[in-house]
């Protein structure tokens, strides 16, 4: 069973939904109690830094997660914002993140590659480093992204694989333990999500 966060920003029923379709049992929760019998958590998020982290904090969730990530060390996937909210900091708000990972969020400049932002669209994501969550990931492994920010991270070790946007940026991370990220957006990336979500189900 993998329990999905629900703290007001994010796609938990299509996240559910795609779980659903490879077979595995999936709980939408906002509830601390719920959350404190997970096995394994989904953070999602869509919306903005500071106001997840606020929604996070006004719903008394911060303990519960943190002990379950931390303490007890179950998987755990954050999903595009909630990739992000993984870090320290991100250069979108001034609130601090779950700092559960050793990096930061920052933004993506046009620069001289008059880059649109944001990111938006199915593009490559290419492993850098061998995992079971990546072990799916072949040449043509490509995922739905939407984001305007990215993780930089301290340890490139931690980059599971990357993904190109006028400079290359990291699409799945790790923090070398049990807690993973993903800057697409799986749930909607058909056959590629799929394989993907069922790969973090059997972590």
């Amino acid at each position: 069973m993998i329990t999905i966060v629900n703290y007001g920003m994010g796609n938990c029923g299509s996240v559910r939904n795609m779980l659903k379709r490879i077979g595995v049992q999936a709980e939408i929760a906002s509830d601390i109690e719920a959350i404190k019998k997970a096995k394994k958590i989904i953070l999602p998020g869509v919306g903005s830094f500071d106001a997840a982290m606020n929604r996070i904090d006004d719903l008394g969730l911060r303990e519960v997660l943190d002990t379950k990530a931390l303490k007890e060390k179950i998987p755990v996937l954050g999903i595009c914002l909630g990739m992000q909210l993984l870090t320290r900091r991100s250069a979108e708000g001034v609130l601090d993140g779950l700092n559960w990972v050793a990096a930061e969020t920052i933004k993506f400049e046009p620069g001289e590659n008059s880059l649109k932002v944001p990111h938006m669209g199915w593009n490559l994501s290419r492993k850098v480093q061998s995992h079971d969550l990546t072990s799916s990931f072949g040449p043509d492994t490509r995922f739905y992204f939407v984001h305007s920010f990215y993780v930089e991270m301290s340890n490139e070790a931690h980059v599971l694989a990357c993904t190109h946007y006028g400079y290359d940026f990291a699409s799945v991370i790790t923090n070398g333990d049990n807690i993973f990220g993903a800057q697409f957006h799986p749930e909607k990336s058909h056959s590629y999500g799929m394989r993907f979500l069922e790969s973090f189900s059997k972590i």
